[in-house]
């Protein structure tokens, strides 16, 4: 712990702080202090009489939650609009006086509030604020109301000030700030008037700031500790505070509390000197950084948007700073800060954008467009930044060479490489993600949280960044090497060549054989050598070769065998990562050479460029009118066609994709916009379609490299994009891409032609790789697109899976396979075909309508993510679905709305050989998806009608069916069942169908059916038999039983079968049942004596068991249930929601529950009449205890848990009760309402009432409990099977 420093009084005749001559100081001065400059003794250091000695022991901190909590906005500023909760809209713009004189403020003599009363408006002097670069505490106190002075007087309670502001070191700076002294000054303004204006004064280790008032949030001036000269005395209760270019002076209510504020002031600056001489000695300069004067991440001058007048700003970190000019911010006295861990940033008119936090809105207006961009991305990373945790980072950065970039040496890299191990900065990480996740895949030390589990933290601190660069640069040239100042050129060669060529890496002593590089790595994997396994990997070894064990026959299960949890997780991070290679000679390629002929100019709307997908429609108000310039490969805009200089541009070379959106999507009818590759997004409207089409057709002409061709095409989506195919999975190359409706153009590299990918016949399409890889199968190849840039992807990735998608009510937009059948169609078919061929009555049975409903709307949204499944889909199900797909979810019938008619007509024509000519006519005229569908589903029905002996659906029965259907009619005309008639009787001379292709088909049919009748006959014996493991009283492996579970069985009957196999002897009130334990024994459930066994085996989890045990609970339950006298409970209790997407969860609150005959309802509080929550009581599980992680304020809860299985949904949410009794009674009224009263049977002293008859194969031998590890349980069990006794053979 730091020791006070303690004031010792200067000699007489000398300057208080330092040897200064008072005149020269004075000189320097721009405003003139007060005339009186004497030096009075400093009184001895005391302790006020009025100060109570538990606040000189007790540290006070301040904490920005709190302060801001308690403060309330005062409308004081032009700058400042005061944001009431729901109420944005009643800013107050009109500025305010600082004075709180009455008749001096209607004068109107008084400045804004941006210029503070305590200078004059010509000064610019502005609100207070704070001094960047300080990474010393610096937010104000707003919730200490101080009527008396607060500080400390003695060593004593500094040093425990100190002491217990270190043991808070771990805590961001930013939250905690010791306050040293505050309260009430007069303070004068720098003219000398004799209007003194009362503030609010607060002093910690860095700042000096006065408040209007200890309310406010947002000081009014705040002076660096640093910057303090001199402090002196001058009169009676004044003193003054010297600063190199301005004198404050203030005034006390007493002699002796002036000279309080004067010793104590003293005492800081004099610590605040010594503090940094000390941290000079042993720290670099790199950590000393807190001056005023410090270079900030963005500054510059910034116009207030409704006094017109300029401010200093500089971000620096999670905090912005605001001065009068920027010779205050070299000097250290500024105006305010403002958290940004509170604030957001939002785009306004033109150049005007806003920084709101829940206390004031400040309103800035940039000089430029570009600029205006600059300042918004500043301080939105600000932003992220003050969201940052540290805790990963501070870990990673625990080992020495993790603490500087590993390819730059940038100090505190926030960025790592998880599958190279390497800790990067911000310039490099953009490179790494620029190789594709394939070589290196980035995430942040801060933003990322989640995916830092513990063990891959261990793993970053074991293969740290100078150990993985003696692998990755063994052979770096001092020429090639990079450092914090070299461009992003620099950094793409240098980084490319490192880790996608492997070019300086150190080369493994195996390398080029690749046997000898796999048993290398299966050896090192189960040692600690981490650093060998790494070369392995990178020289070549393949991390899911062969080890040569069957039971262990992997690297990664090798190393989990062996314990090596670090090896483990390294070979996962690299499962998919490439080799780098150096004969691939990767080079920069040169996309795009300016084409000179390109040149457009006109009259855009431009919005505000943004680095994030533009998710809400954008306003007219957004947009700014700009005359635009194409030319030599530039996009120039201007603020109007008279203006010389433009407000930005656009290098056609940076521009990787050109989206056209949809009409009406934005203010403007016809936008477009512009993706770079920088990570930005420009977005333009037009007055006029034609105005957009030239536009987008030049913009994409100017950035297309010479001989790519896709500007035949209507695209709505244009531009470069990363790719793998099945042929070379290596290396990721370059595309050009066009997205025309449904069909995806492609100039794949080195091809002299495009190729077209229809999404809508693709077999699959899925993501990858943290959603970071496309994955397009079609039917001969294997299609990989990479995120080479994450917003353009983004947009991509949306583009592709809608249009992939069923996007309209006609069958044709449909996804479709190769022989243009919709998926629906074809997935329906050959489900019935395999399943329900035989069944009676198909197609004619309806089957459920919400099963059909939600399968069809299933089939409709992403059909070829629909997997039929026996079990899970009843076929009149899905044959129903087949009906409504055609009678309900298509625009017009399957015979198409122009030839509907004739059709019918064909009908009734009484020569057959006429009336199928007619059909082969009209059946040529239908589109080809209505061809190739009609002929597959008559090809269907005309198998279902040859096995009508079995399913009793004969052709004029299916005719009945799907006359209508097909024809979407209501039945009344039976001209639409004959032509369905004619199409099955006729299908072979229609349709050209080849006989001895339908006899091979029928009897493929055939073959399935009796293979089915196989199964079903095998499957009846001992159907739904299950071997399982239940545990007696407790998980010991003593205690433990396996029998068989028959679908049958109950929770009663499982519970007398464990007790007759021990042959215990249960006695009155035992009350013995079965309960389900999860949640490594953290919860419960009494099974309930009806409920079926199996099902719930089948849904344990790993850590998860079924224990027979007695139910000690039940017995006061009955008698509860037995005593009341209704059928509800209700009352307050504790309880708290488990939240999604790993967000916290809070903490308990008190609620009020009511629990009726039929549903569970939750209030905010007795008195409330709409409930917060209800659910069905049928629908929830109830489960005795609470998850230790959440923290439950007493022991006697439960979990209420509501599965929704149509949607896939679970939910939990907890309840404490105060007492136990209060618990069980909730308990019982929820057993007693979910069973109809049926809680305990009332039978249950009978002696095992129904037990299952001994298998006849185990006489009355018991089984055998199955023990040991999988492998040995699997053998078990087969072995059981086949002989029973086989387990005694070797007794």
């Amino acid at each position: 712990m730091r020791p006070p420093v303690r004031f010792v009084p200067p000699a007489p005749g000398s300057s208080l702080l330092y040897n200064t001559n008072l005149d020269e100081c004075e000189r320097e001065l721009k405003s003139p202090p007060a005339t009186s400059r004497t030096k009075p003794s400093l009184p001895p250091q005391r302790v006020l009489a009025s100060s109570p000695t538990s606040l000189l022991d007790i540290p006070i901190y301040c904490s920005a939650y709190l302060e801001q909590s308690r403060c309330e906005a005062q409308p004081d500023s032009s700058i400042f609009f005061p944001v009431e909760m729901g109420d944005k809209g009643n800013s107050c713009q009109t500025p305010c006086s600082d004075i709180t004189d009455t008749e001096q403020s209607s004068t109107g003599e008084s400045p804004s509030s941006f210029f503070s009363d305590d200078d004059t408006a010509d000064d610019y002097e502005m609100m207070l604020g704070l001094t960047p670069g300080s990474n010393s505490d610096d937010l104000s106190l707003a919730e200490l109301k101080m009527d008396n002075v607060l500080h400390y007087q003695d060593a004593k309670s500094y040093a425990k000030l100190e002491e217990s502001h270190s043991v808070l070191k771990h805590v961001n700076s930013s939250q905690l700030c010791p306050l040293i002294k505050a309260g009430w000054l007069d303070k004068n303004p720098p003219q000398g008037s004799y209007i003194y204006q009362r503030r609010f004064v607060r002093l910690d280790s860095d700042y000096l700031r006065y408040f209007e008032n200890d309310k406010e949030v947002y000081s009014k001036r705040v002076i660096s500790v640093k910057s303090i000269s001199q402090v002196s005395c001058v009169g009676d209760q004044k003193f003054e505070v010297i600063t190199s270019n301005r004198t404050f002076v203030f005034r006390a209510e007493s002699d002796g509390e002036r000279n309080d504020w004067v010793r104590v002031i003293q005492q800081t600056v004099e610590e605040k000197r010594e503090r940094r001489e000390l941290q000079a000695a042993h720290v670099s300069d790199y950590f000393l950084r807190d001056s005023v004067s410090d270079t900030g991440e963005k500054s510059g001058y910034l116009e207030i948007r409704t006094s017109r007048h300029k401010v200093y700003v500089s971000i620096r970190g999670d905090k912005v700073w605001l001065y009068k000019n920027d010779e205050d911010y070299r000097v250290g006295i500024g105006i305010t800060s403002v958290e940004m861990n509170v604030a957001t940033v939002k785009d306004a008119d033109r150049r005007g954008f806003d920084l709101t936090t829940p206390y004031k809105t400040f309103s800035f207006v940039a000089d430029t467009d570009s600029e205006k961009e600059e300042w918004v991305e500043a301080l939105r990373e600000s932003t992220a930044e003050a969201l940052s945790n540290y805790e990963v980072a501070e870990q990673i950065w625990a080992v020495e060479s993790n603490t500087h970039c590993a390819d730059c040496g940038t100090a505190k890299p926030e960025w790592a490489s998880v599958n190279l191990c390497l800790v990067v900065c911000k310039k490099c990480a953009g490179e790494h993600r620029a190789l594709g996740p394939g070589i290196s895949k980035i995430r942040s030390l801060k933003m990322d949280k989640k995916v830092w589990t513990e063990r891959m933290i261990k793993m970053f601190q074991c293969i740290n960044n100078q150990k993985a660069n003696q692998f990755w640069a063994a052979n770096v040239p001092p020429s090639e090497a990079i450092n914090e100042a070299s461009s992003s050129q620099e950094r793409k060669r240098f980084i490319s060549a490192k880790f996608r060529e492997g070019k300086y890496r150190r080369y493994h002593l195996l390398f080029g054989n690749q046997e000898e590089l796999n048993k290398a790595l299966c050896a090192a994997v189960v040692t600690s050598d981490l650093e060998e396994t790494m070369s392995l990997v990178f020289c070549g070894a393949d991390v899911s070769c062969f080890s040569g064990d069957p039971a262990l026959p992997s690297p990664v299960t090798l190393a989990q065998h062996a314990g090596q949890s670090l090896q483990v997780e390294f070979l996962n991070q690299n499962k998919n990562s490439e080799t780098p290679r150096l004969d691939l000679g990767y080079s920069d390629k040169q996309y795009y050479v300016a084409p000179q002929s390109i040149t457009h100019n006109g009259f855009l709307y431009k919005t505000a460029s943004i680095s994030k997908p533009i998710t809400d429609k954008k306003p007219k108000e957004e947009f700014s009118k700009r005359w635009c310039v194409l030319d030599n490969g530039v996009l120039s805009y201007y603020e109007s066609d008279r203006n010389s200089t433009p407000n930005g541009t656009i290098e056609m070379g940076e521009v990787v994709c050109l989206s056209v959106n949809s009409p009406a999507a934005h203010g403007f009818e016809h936008t477009f916009e512009v993706f770079t590759d920088s990570e930005r997004l420009f977005m333009f409207g037009t007055d006029s379609a034609q105005s957009n089409k030239e536009w987008i057709k030049s913009i994409a002409k100017s950035f297309l490299p010479a001989g790519i061709d896709l500007m035949n095409h209507d695209f709505e989506r244009i531009g470069r994009l990363q790719y793998k195919d099945g042929l070379n999975l290596e290396q990721a190359k370059v595309g050009w891409f066009a997205l025309v409706s449904s069909t995806l153009f492609a100039w794949f590299q080195d091809s002299d032609k495009e190729e077209a990918i229809n999404l809508r016949k693709l077999q699959e399409l899925s993501e990858q790789s943290d959603h970071e890889v496309l994955v397009l199968v079609e039917k001969r190849r294997t299609l990989y697109i990479q995120a080479e840039r994450k917003l353009d992807f983004i947009g991509w990735n949306n583009a592709i899976q809608r249009a992939a998608g069923s996007t309209g009510n006609t069958l044709a937009e449909q996804q479709l396979t190769d022989e243009d059948i919709p998926v629906v169609v074809e997935r329906c078919i050959a489900y019935i075909t395999q399943y329900g061929l035989t069944a009676e009555g198909i197609y004619r049975k309806s089957g459920q309508k919400s099963k059909t409903t939600n399968l069809l709307e299933t089939f409709l949204k992403d059909a070829r993510s629909v997997k039929l499944r026996e079990g899970e889909h009843h076929v009149d199900d899905v044959s129903n679905t087949l009906k409504r797909f055609f009678r309900e979810s298509i625009g017009e019938s399957i015979f198409t709305d122009q030839v509907y008619q004739e059709w019918l007509h064909t009908s009734i024509i009484p020569e057959e050989r006429q009336k199928i000519l007619q059909y082969q006519r009209l059946f040529i005229c239908l589109p080809k998806v209505n061809r190739a569908t009609l002929k597959a589903l008559i090809n269907h029905l005309y198998c279902v009608q040859r096995l009508s002996d079995k399913n009793q659906m004969t052709m004029h029965n299916l005719a009945i069916v799907f006359g209508p259907t097909l024809f979407q009619t209501d039945g009344q005309d039976n001209k639409a069942g004959r032509v369905v008639e004619d199409l099955i009787n006729h299908f072979i001379d229609l349709f050209n169908i080849d006989e001895q292709q339908l006899k091979k088909q029928l009897d493929e049919i055939v073959s399935i059916i009796k293979l089915r009748d196989v199964c079903l006959m095998q499957s009846s014996q001992n159907a739904g038999d299950f071997i399982c493991t239940v545990y007696l009283e407790e998980k010991k492996s003593e205690c433990e039983l396996s029998l068989k579970v028959p679908a049958t069985m109950t929770a009663q009957l499982l519970t007398d079968e464990i007790l007759y196999l021990r042959k215990l002897i249960t006695k009155e009130k035992d009350n013995w049942c079965c309960f389900e334990v999860i949640e490594r024994e953290e919860m419960e459930r009494p099974l309930h004596y009806t409920e079926k066994v199996l099902p719930i085996l089948h849904s344990l989890g790993a850590d998860s068991y079924l224990v027979v045990k007695k139910n000690i609970a039940m017995e006061t339950m009955l008698m509860y249930l037995a005593s009341r006298v209704s059928d509800q409970k209700h009352g307050m209790v504790k309880f708290r929601e488990e939240k999604k997407l790993g967000l916290g969860v809070g903490s308990f609150s008190d609620r009020y529950f009511m629990l009726t005959g039929f549903t569970l309802r939750l209030y905010k509080e007795v008195r409330s009449n709409k409930p917060e929550k209800e659910w069905p009581v049928k629908s929830l599980k109830i489960y005795l205890g609470v998850k230790k992680k959440f923290r439950p304020p007493t022991c006697w809860g439960f979990t209420i848990v509501y599965e929704n299985k149509e949607k896939h949904e679970r939910n939990q949410w907890y309840v404490c009760c105060d007492t136990q009794m209060e618990q069980r009674e909730w308990f019982a009224t929820f057993l007693y309402v979910q069973h109809d009263g049926n809680v305990w049977p009332s039978n249950s002293l009978c002696c095992r009432t129904s037990r299952l008859p001994p298998d006849s194969r185990f006489s009355n031998i018991s089984l055998i409990p199955l023990r040991g590890n999988a492998n040995e349980m699997r053998n078990s069990v087969a072995a059981f099977a086949a002989d029973p006794l086989s387990v005694y053979k070797k007794v």
